[in-house]
C-alpha cells in the first residue's frame, strides 16, 4: 500500500497503526515520528512561521492568502494508492477541495479518505476509519488508548478540579476548542471558554479573566513551545503552562491520549512528570 499523508494527525494514525513504512508522500508540517523525516515533502507554505507575529499570521489568513500549495506533479509521481486529507479547517492543512481537485487530474485516480474529528471519540474513531482502508485491524491499539484514557479518569475522579482556560492562538486570543475540553475533562479539570466538539472564534483577553480560570494553559496551533516562549501574553494570568499544542492537543491523533496524561500531572501531580518540552510552568503572574 503506497499512502500519502496530507495530514500531520493522519501521518501520526498511520504510525499508530504500523504503517509508517508504507507512507510515501507527507506534509512539510509531519515531525513525527522521526522516521518519516526521509519521506517525500509534497507540500509547502508561503507563511513564515518564524517570521511573523500571531498578529500577523492571523492577518494573513483572513485575507484570503493562500496558506498551502501542493506538488501536484510529485503527487502523480508517487503514485498513491491512498490518500489521507482533511475538510476540518482550512488553516490547519491543505484543503480537501484543492486535493480532490488534484486528484482528478490524476490517470489512475487514489482513494482519497477525508478526516473529519471534531470530539475526542472523532478522533480515536480514525484510527478505525483509517485502519479499515488500509487492511489493518485498529481495535487493539484503540482499545489500549481508551484504557490510557480511563486511567487518567478513575485517577483524577475524586479529586478537586480546577478551573482551566486551554488558549489556542495568542493574538487574538482564541479558546481552543473541538477535543481539548474533553482532554481537560478526562485530566481533572472543568474546561471553561469551549465545550465539547465546538468550533470556536476569537475572545478578548478580558473574556479569558472574566471566566476566572484557575490555571491557562497556552497551546497555540502549530507553535512549539520555544515558538510560543518568544510571544508569551502580556496579561496578569494565573498558574500558566506552556504546552507542545502540535504534538498533544492541535492535531486530531493518537497523541491526544499522551495530552490527557500530561494534563493530568499539569492539574494534579498525577503520573509521568512531562519534559520541559511537553510542558513549561510560567506562572502565577500577578
Amino acid at each position: 500500500m503506497r499512502i500519502v499523508s496530507l495530514l500531520p494527525a493522519a501521518t501520526d494514525i498511520v504510525a499508530e497503526l504500523g504503517l509508517a513504512g508504507q507512507l510515501v508522500g507527507r506534509t512539510h508540517e509531519c515531525d513525527w515520528p522521526a522516521e518519516v523525516a526521509g519521506v517525500p515533502v509534497v507540500t509547502s507554505t508561503g507563511v513564515d512561521q518564524d517570521a511573523l507575529s500571531s498578529r500577523e499570521i492571523n492577518s494573513t489568513v483572513h485575507r484570503g492568502s493562500s496558506l498551502y500549495g501542493l506538488d501536484a506533479d510529485l503527487l502523480h509521481d508517487l503514485e498513491p494508492d491512498v490518500v489521507l486529507t482533511q475538510d476540518l479547517c482550512d488553516v490547519c492543512a491543505i484543503s480537501y477541495r484543492k486535493v480532490t481537485d488534484t486528484v482528478r487530474m490524476m490517470d489512475a485516480g487514489p482513494v482519497v479518505l477525508s478526516l473529519e474529528p471534531s470530539t475526542l471519540d472523532d478522533v480515536l474513531g480514525c484510527l478505525k476509519t483509517v485502519g479499515d482502508v488500509l487492511g489493518v485491524d485498529s481495535a487493539e491499539r484503540i482499545a489500549a488508548l481508551r484504557q490510557r484514557v480511563a486511567d487518567v479518569e478513575r485517577q483524577t475522579r475524586d479529586l478537586v478540579r480546577p478551573r482551566v482556560a486551554a488558549i489556542e492562538w495568542l493574538d487574538p486570543c482564541w479558546p481552543a476548542g473541538h477535543w481539548v475540553p474533553e482532554q481537560i475533562e478526562a485530566a481533572g479539570g472543568v474546561p471553561l471558554l469551549a465545550g465539547k466538539g465546538e468550533h470556536t472564534g476569537p475572545i478578548t483577553w478580558q473574556a479569558v479573566h472574566d471566566a476566572a480560570p484557575d490555571v491557562v494553559l497556552l497551546m497555540p496551533c502549530g507553535f512549539p513551545p520555544e515558538r510560543t516562549l518568544r510571544e508569551l501574553p502580556d496579561q496578569p494570568l494565573p498558574e500558566t503552562w506552556v504546552l507542545d499544542g502540535p504534538a498533544y492537543f492541535n492535531r486530531p491523533g493518537p497523541r491526544v491520549v499522551r495530552g490527557i496524561e500530561v494534563l493530568a500531572h499539569v492539574l494534579h501531580g498525577i503520573g509521568e512528570e512531562p519534559s520541559a518540552n511537553e510542558a513549561l510552568k510560567l506562572g502565577p503572574w500577578t
